[in-house]
C-alpha cells in the first residue's frame, strides 16, 4: 500500500513539474513574442526589435514604440497596422472595451508582426525583407499630431492624443539609421494601416525614400466614404497640411492616390478590399446613418459603392485591384471578411487563382494586375 502511494506521488509530482514546464515554456514564448528587445546598434538579420522614441505616445497617452526586422535582402517594406479610428466626440468617448470600440486607444497588438506579410513561413516572399512596422494606437490612421478634447461615458473631460504622425515621424528618424537605400519599397497596411498607406505614401517616398527606383503602395481592406475627411484632418486629427489639402472629395483613399500618382508617377499603386466586407459596411453605416452595426442590405450598399471606387481606381496610371469573398465571419448574412495581411491566408490561400501575396509581388515586379473584379457584379 505504501508502494503504491509512493509511486503515486511520484507521477503527480512528474505531472506537476511537466505542467510548471509547460507554463514556463509557453510563457518564454509569448514574453519572446510580445516584448520584443530594443534595437541595438547592429541589429541581427531575422531578428525583431523594438524602437521607443522619446515622446512618442498612443491615444490615452501611454508609451508607444515600432518594431523593425532587418531582412537578408536588400528590400524594406513600411508597414502600417488598423485598428479602428476616432473621427468625433462620439467615437472618442467610446475606445475598444467600450460600448462601440471604435478604435485601440493603446498599444495591444504586439506579436502581429510575425504573422501574414511578417511570417518567416518558407512560403511568405517577404520573409527576407527589412520590416518597419507602425502599431496603431491614435484612431488617426497614423497621420495626426493633434489633442482632441472630448467628455467620455463618465462625464470626465479627456484627451485624445491623435499623434499618429508625429510616433511616425519619430520612429522613422530612427530606423532609418538601420538600412540603406533599399532596391525595392513597398509601403502598405491593413484596415486602417491601408488609410495611412494611401495618405503616407507620398511622405515616405519623399522624404525617406526619395532615391528608390522602384516603389508600390498598397492599401488593403481601406474604403469609407465621408464628406467630411479634409474637415476632420484639419479638425480632429490635425493632419499637417500637405496631407490634408490633398482631400477634396468623399473619398479619402481614392484623393491620396490621384496625389500620389501625380507627384511619383512610377510608383505602383496597390488596392484590396472584400466584396461586402463586414467591418468597413459596419463603420461606413455609422457614417451615413449613425449606426455602427451591418447586414445583408448594408453589405449591397458597400458593395455597390466599391464598384464605384474600383472604376475611379482604374482611371489612376500603373494601379491593380484585387476583390475577393470569403471568410465571413457573420452567420446568416452575405457579408465578407475584413483584411488578411496579418494572417497565413495571406500567402498561402489561392484568390482567383492567386495568393494575395503573389498578386502584390507581381505588382512590385512591374506585372500590375486586376482580380475578381467579377464579384463586383455578383448576386448574394
Amino acid at each position: 500500500m505504501k508502494k503504491t502511494v509512493k509511486v503515486i506521488s511520484i507521477i503527480f509530482l512528474i505531472g506537476i513539474m511537466l505542467m510548471i514546464g509547460t507554463i514556463f515554456l509557453i510563457s518564454h514564448f509569448i514574453d519572446n513574442i510580445t516584448h520584443r528587445p530594443e534595437i541595438i546598434p547592429n541589429p541581427k538579420i531575422g531578428e525583431w526589435y523594438r524602437i521607443t522614441p522619446d515622446g512618442a505616445i498612443s491615444s490615452d497617452g501611454s508609451e508607444w514604440h515600432g518594431l523593425f526586422r532587418k531582412g537578408s535582402e536588400n528590400k524594406v517594406i513600411v508597414y502600417f497596422y488598423g485598428g479602428g479610428v476616432s473621427t468625433d466626440t462620439y467615437m472618442a468617448a467610446r475606445p475598444e472595451g467600450t460600448d462601440g470600440g471604435f478604435y485601440n486607444p493603446k498599444l495591444t497588438n504586439d506579436g502581429l508582426e510575425a504573422m501574414g506579410i511578417g511570417s518567416s513561413d518558407t512560403n511568405n516572399p517577404f520573409k527576407d525583407w527589412t520590416m518597419l512596422v507602425l502599431p496603431y494606437s491614435t484612431g488617426d490612421w497614423h497621420c495626426g499630431t493633434g489633442e482632441f478634447q472630448y467628455t467620455d461615458a463618465d462625464r470626465s473631460e479627456k484627451i485624445l492624443y491623435h499623434h499618429g504622425y508625429t510616433n511616425y515621424t519619430l520612429f522613422m528618424q530612427q530606423a532609418m539609421k538601420y538600412i540603406d537605400t533599399p532596391d525595392d519599397l513597398l509601403i502598405t497596411g491593413f484596415s486602417g494601416g491601408g488609410f495611412a498607406a494611401a495618405l503616407l505614401g507620398n511622405d515616405t517616398i519623399s522624404n525617406y525614400f526619395p532615391n528608390v527606383k522602384n516603389t508600390t503602395v498598397f492599401a488593403e481592406a481601406s474604403f469609407l466614404l465621408n464628406e467630411n475627411w479634409r474637415d476632420i484632418a484639419e479638425n480632429v486629427w490635425q493632419a499637417p497640411n500637405e496631407i490634408s489639402e490633398r482631400l477634396v472629395s468623399n473619398n479619402i483613399v481614392l484623393d491620396s492616390f490621384r496625389a500620389l500618382s501625380k507627384d511619383h508617377p512610377d510608383t505602383k499603386i496597390l488596392f484590396s478590399s472584400s466584396v461586402r466586407d463586414n467591418a468597413l459596411s459596419s463603420y461606413q453605416n455609422y457614417y451615413t446613418n449613425r449606426v455602427l452595426e451591418t447586414g445583408n442590405e448594408i453589405g449591397d450598399v458597400y458593395q455597390e459603392n466599391l464598384k464605384l471606387m474600383v472604376k475611379d481606381l482604374q482611371s489612376i496610371p500603373n494601379t491593380g485591384v484585387l476583390i475577393w469573398d470569403g471568410y465571413n465571419d457573420k452567420e446568416g448574412t452575405n457579408l465578407t471578411g475584413h483584411t488578411l495581411m496579418f494572417m497565413p491566408m495571406f500567402y498561402s490561400d489561392g484568390l482567383h487563382g492567386i495568393t494575395m501575396a503573389e498578386w502584390v509581388m507581381n505588382g512590385i515586379n512591374g506585372n500590375v494586375g486586376n482580380h475578381g473584379l467579377d464579384l463586383l457584379d455578383k448576386q448574394y
